[in-house]
C-alpha cells in the first residue's frame, strides 16, 4: 500500500526491500479537512509527515496576529522541527488549507529503527540536512531579498499557489502585508 511513498523515501537516501518492510508498521495514512488541524498549539509532534496531496500550511501567533512560516504542497514532507527533535510542545500549528491526505512516519519508528538500521539512520540524516538547508534559505530570503524576490522565488517554486492558497496566507509567508502583495501582484 505505501510502496510509491517507500520508493521516495528510498530517492532521499537508498533503502532496501527489508528496510522499507520494516517501516511498514510505522506508516500511517491521516486525511484531513479543509482547515483541520494536524497540529495544535502546545502538541508534541509525534511524526514526520508527507503531503500526499493537499496543501499544508505551518503557522504561529504573534500578538494575536497569525504568522505563516511555512507552506507545502503535494509530495513534500513537513514537521514541526524543535517539537519533533526535543518531544517539547509545539508553538507551531499545522493546518490543512484544502482537504488533504497526509501520510504519517511515527517518530517512535523512526527512532527505533535508526539505531539499529544505517539506512534508517542515514535516512534521517538526509532529511536533517534538508531541513536545515530549507531553513537557512528561508531566513536568507527574508534578510536579503526584496518582497518581490521572494514572491518572484514563491511563484518559481510553487506556481499553483495563487490558486491554492488565500492571499493573506501567502502574505504572511512573504513577510508583507496583503496591500503590498496587491502592488506587487499589480505590477505582473
Amino acid at each position: 500500500m505505501f510502496t510509491e511513498y517507500l520508493n521516495i523515501l528510498s530517492k532521499y537516501s537508498p533503502l532496501s526491500e527489508n528496510t522499507k518492510s520494516q517501516l511498514e508498521p510505522y506508516i500511517s495514512i491521516k486525511n484531513l479537512s479543509k482547515e483541520e488541524l494536524l497540529l495544535k498549539h502546545g502538541d508534541v509532534c509525534r511524526h514526520i509527515y508527507y503531503v500526499n496531496k493537499g496543501f499544508i500550511r505551518i503557522f504561529y501567533f504573534k500578538d494575536g496576529k497569525e504568522v505563516t512560516e511555512w507552506l507545502t504542497n503535494d509530495k513534500h514532507f513537513f514537521f514541526s522541527i524543535t517539537s519533533y527533535f526535543e518531544s517539547s510542545p509545539s508553538h507551531l500549528i499545522i493546518e490543512a488549507i484544502e482537504d488533504s491526505e497526509i501520510i504519517q512516519l511515527s517518530k517512535v519508528g523512526l527512532d527505533k529503527l535508526r539505531k539499529v538500521n544505517l539506512e534508517i539512520a542515514n535516512l534521517m540524516i538526509e532529511w536533517i540536512s534538508r531541513s536545515l538547508v530549507l531553513s537557512q534559505k528561508r531566513m536568507d530570503s527574508i534578510q536579503f531579498e526584496t518582497a518581490k524576490q521572494r514572491y518572484d522565488s514563491l511563484l518559481k517554486m510553487q506556481p499553483e499557489i495563487l490558486n491554492r492558497v488565500p492571499l493573506q496566507h501567502i502574505a504572511s509567508f512573504l513577510g508583507i502585508t496583503q496591500e503590498t502583495l496587491s502592488r506587487i501582484r499589480s505590477k505582473k
